[in-house]
């Protein structure tokens, strides 16, 4: 492709990407596909000869886009948002035309610098201690494992990453049954094996129980074990449940593990000052992540992981062969000592054009918006005589369920609720996810993408009583 067509194709697409921006809500949020659908369209093998752009873009537009889920529709209230605005977009055209690799600080001097700033912005936006130092990874499924990895590493002084586990560290790992399923994995890739990892009970409001966090801990010390990380939530991924952090914190400090706090989705939240009190205790905590790329208009992916001891995560991930050399090394941040993979995308730019062209206030009026009509629906809910709420909305994830007057048995229950998602789901025009509290099949709806407005919210919350109440009990 020469310059000449490639400026003609973006424009093209340019256009298109406006066209989709404005007309999202036109399409199904979910295509009524099967499985195999996409893939019988596409050729077995791949064309000897190369295509223009035109015939290109022509299957996109039949092939492709049919296939699609379209997270930024507004009536898309399914998982948590996948974050994406204009700013963020044209970033990720300009880091994708240059083509960077932004291992190091010689390799991308600007990436480096800009993601340094990027990463106090963010701390100093959030309300977050002073001494964390921030690094951006790719999600916090790759923070958490850093984070487990890190605590492995220091409490071992560094010795498994040279002679590997021997079989008598005999570590525990503390998390909610609420947790995120990011944590199970990290164990299991980090070697600690999954029966180490010690699931704590939750109160009625789905939140660690300090008490019981430590006596697990209480009692694995006097089975010879070693506790040596607790993962703490703010906000769950089945029902924002806020984990009380500082108790959490002095409980850690007490025993000596490593605390690393998970806020992927509700840590945005923390730009209100008015939310702070869900990361009281924040300063007793070792590392911390949250994901720009959910809730802050910043395209997937941008995780953003801080850190305490900083030499303590260097020193976890640092390889220094002869050709990563440099003069500056003592200078700057090499960022390849600082997660696991060695290569970078120039992640921090798309941070910078979000944040300066909504400001933080912008970016504040926003969520608070959104938080504000999750607390809408709340009420909306409770005035129904036939739905009821099964957890606490602190933000803006509603859980609730169907339930018809007069009906008790809950494995009916639970059926019923199931068909109305199902149902909801397979007409294309909304898009809810569920979960199971207290053995309850609950449908989860969240308002946060950048469509998100109060009469979509409305729209959406008539279409799940109308298809409910059609349901034969």
């Amino acid at each position: 492709m020469t310059s000449t067509e490639f400026r003609k194709a973006a424009h093209e697409l340019v256009d298109w990407m406006a066209d989709y921006m404005d007309n999202v809500g036109d399409y199904p949020v979910k295509p009524n596909i099967k499985p195999g659908d996409i893939k019988v369209q596409l050729p077995v093998q791949a064309p000897e000869i190369g295509e223009e752009f035109k015939k290109i873009f022509s299957d996109f537009n039949k092939i492709i886009l049919p296939g699609m889920t379209h997270w930024q529709h507004p009536q898309f209230f399914a998982y948590f948002p996948s974050g994406t605005s204009g700013p963020s977009v044209l970033a990720e055209m300009l880091a994708a035309n240059m083509g960077a690799q932004c291992m190091i600080w010689l390799t991308s001097p600007a990436a480096e610098e800009l993601e340094e700033r990027m990463m106090e912005w963010l701390r100093d936006m959030l309300g977050l201690p002073s001494n964390l130092t921030g690094v951006i990874q790719d999600s916090s499924s790759s923070s958490t494992l850093v984070a487990l990895l890190t605590a492995r590493e220091f409490n071992s002084a560094y010795a498994i990453n040279q002679r590997g586990f021997d079989g008598n560290e005999k570590f525990r790992i503390y998390t909610s049954a609420q947790a995120h399923s990011s944590v199970d994995k990290g164990v299991k890739i980090a070697g600690f094996g999954i029966d180490n990892l010690v699931k704590v009970g939750v109160d009625e409001n789905f939140e660690m129980k300090p008490d019981a966090l430590e006596s697990a801990i209480e009692q694995d010390i006097a089975l010879g074990m070693i506790p040596l990380c607790v993962v703490s939530t703010i906000g769950t991924t089945s029902s924002t449940a806020i984990d009380p952090i500082k108790a959490i914190g002095e409980i850690c400090k007490k025993y000596k593990c490593w605390h690393h706090i998970d806020a992927s989705y509700a840590g945005t939240a923390l730009l209100l000052p008015e939310m702070r009190w869900m990361s009281e205790g924040v300063e007793l905590a070792d590392s911390f992540v949250f994901n720009p790329h959910k809730w802050m208009l910043t395209n997937f992916d941008c995780s953003a992981y801080f850190v305490k001891d900083k030499k303590a995560l260097t020193d976890t991930f640092s390889i220094l062969p002869e050709y990563l050399k440099t003069p500056e090394d003592h200078l700057v941040n090499n960022y390849r000592d600082w997660s696991i993979p060695l290569g970078r995308r120039f992640r921090a730019l798309k941070l910078w054009f979000v944040i300066r062209s909504y400001g933080v206030d912008g970016l504040r009026k926003i969520i608070s918006e959104h938080i504000e009509i999750g607390h809408w629906l709340k009420d909306e809910i409770e005035r129904e005589e036939d739905f009821e709420l099964l957890a606490p909305v602190p933000l803006n994830l509603v859980c609730f369920r169907y339930r018809p007057k007069g009906l008790k048995n809950e494995s009916r229950l639970n059926d019923i609720n199931k068909e109305l998602l199902e149902g909801l789901n397979q007409t294309g025009a909304i898009l809810l996810t569920q979960t199971k509290l207290n053995d309850k099949y609950t449908l989860r709806l969240v308002s946060g993408n950048n469509n998100t407005s109060k009469e979509e919210v409305s729209k959406g919350w008539e279409r799940i009583k109308k298809h409910a109440r059609k349901i034969i009990i």
